[in-house]
């Protein structure tokens, strides 16, 4: 029989109770009516036992997670803070890795997810609606791409109550993840050196985030279009990292994309045969594209952009990542805007280190390319993408935030309804003011793109 540490049991307990005897409140004049007895949220207790989570590495801990006052999983884990601009919010987001009695790596189920050992505890704090990414996550999957499987939870470290989390699958190479082939260190030759890859448009690891190197990048061939202070463009290795990859695959794959960028910007780039059609998957380009442009994601294509190379397959785009400051969160470089391009980022914001790549633009300019891009937006637009669904699911966190009292909960841990947290476009004083604010902006946004893609 599983057990669980009193600690948690204790918090536990307390949490039931504060749940079973709270009365309608009102939040900054949100009125949330009395939650039901039962807890429908998840809730993950965590102890470190007096430990300091910090930024690596990893520190001890033991997780419990409580769904429906039974226990959905207990064990040891390894815990650590992560992010980027993330890590100056009070509101910390985790990832952790399950852990078996000897302290050894373990995958596990949780909440019904496919079993892995890397999990993401993820902090909405400046995405006051609290569910911009999974939003997003749930729409890619809804169209046959895999995003990160999510669920709203509770996360008490310590015995303090932390607030309103989302669990997340951490992105990696896994057959229920990010589905390629497993490259080995001895794979060096022949078709097993042509996959599996994955890169990332995004900033540098290690301390110095701008800090791009022959070691750790692919360096783009060509300069970002309408960049002004001579940036690049940089693709992290990511799988096999760069400790890991060896020469041979690190010349391959830099070759491939070279390759690719070479066609692209070539005269015949829209030559089925000689020109970019030869590297890439279109389709998963054309997916990534909407997406982004959907949600005007302000880091699109910029930064946490991964790309896969699978064996003896071409270049695909995706998973996507990253939507806490899509749907107008930002106030900066056009990011709150319904009408404006997420691709063109460089014509509003020449002067950031980090731009979009020249692809865009230059798909664009092929004919077949923007065809086969209209026709999917028509197919999505009649389904997934339609007003009625996206506002059905909006309507359906809603649903869950609101039953189980999260909203209330959390806001009263962190207090910022009414309050400017970067890089907010609008401040709502009440969460149903952010709700109305993010599903008015979706419908401007729809009706912009209706437009703007049938002129394409």
């Amino acid at each position: 029989m599983k057990t669980i540490t009193n600690s948690i049991l204790y918090s536990f307990i307390i949490l039931i109770f504060f749940s079973c005897n709270k009365e309608s409140d009102t939040l900054n004049g949100l009125v949330i009516e009395e939650p039901p007895v039962e807890i429908k949220l998840p809730h993950v207790f965590i102890n470190t036992n007096g430990a300091k989570i910090v930024d690596e590495p990893k520190v001890n801990a033991e997780m419990t997670i409580i769904v429906a006052d039974q226990i959905d999983y207990t064990g040891a884990i390894g815990i650590e803070i992560r992010g980027s601009s993330s890590q100056g919010f009070p509101k910390k987001q985790f990832g952790f890795e399950t852990r078996d009695a000897a302290n050894e790596d373990i995958n596990v189920s949780l909440l019904g997810f496919p079993e892995e050992e890397d999990w993401i505890l993820y902090a909405p704090y400046s995405d006051k609606s609290l569910m911009r990414n999974m939003l997003m996550y749930d729409l890619s999957r809804e169209i046959g791409r895999y995003a990160s499987r999510s669920k709203f939870v509770y996360v008490t470290i310590n015995d303090a109550y932390n607030g309103v989390y989302i669990l997340l699958e951490k992105l990696k190479r896994d057959k229920n993840r990010i589905d390629i082939n497993k490259l080995k260190e001895d794979e060096n030759s022949g078709e097993y050196l042509t996959g599996g890859y994955i890169l990332k448009v995004d900033k540098a690891g290690g301390s110095n985030e701008m800090l791009y190197t022959d070691y750790n990048a692919i360096t783009s061939l060509y300069p970002p279009k309408n960049a002004t202070d001579g940036q690049k463009i940089h693709l992290v290795y990511d799988t096999p990292d760069e400790d890991d990859i060896t020469t041979a695959q690190k010349t391959y794959i830099s070759d491939y994309i070279a390759s690719f960028e070479n066609a692209l910007a070539s005269t015949d780039f829209a030559d089925p045969d000689k020109g970019y059609n030869a590297y890439i998957d279109s389709q998963s380009f054309i997916e990534f594209f909407l997406l982004n442009e959907l949600s005007n994601n302000v880091d699109g294509y910029r930064l946490s952009t991964w790309l896969t190379k699978d064996k003896n397959e071409k270049l695909k785009m995706g998973p996507i990542w990253d939507f806490n400051l899509a749907f107008g969160n930002a106030d900066y470089c056009g990011g709150g805007e319904t009408n404006v391009w997420a691709y063109k980022f460089n014509e509003r914001c020449s002067r950031d280190f980090w731009q979009v790549p020249f692809w865009w633009s230059r798909l664009l300019e092929d004919p077949a390319f923007v065809l086969q891009l209209k026709e999917r937006w028509l197919a999505l637009r009649s389904n997934e993408f339609s007003n009625l669904a996206i506002s059905q699911k909006i309507n359906s966190y809603i649903e869950t935030l609101t039953s189980s009292g999260a909203i209330e909960e959390n806001y009263e841990k962190w207090p910022v309804l009414g309050e400017y947290v970067w890089p907010n476009n609008f401040v709502g004083n009440t969460y149903s003011e952010e709700k109305e604010y993010l599903v008015n902006w979706i419908n401007n946004r729809l009706s912009w793109l209706d437009k703007e893609i049938y002129g394409l």
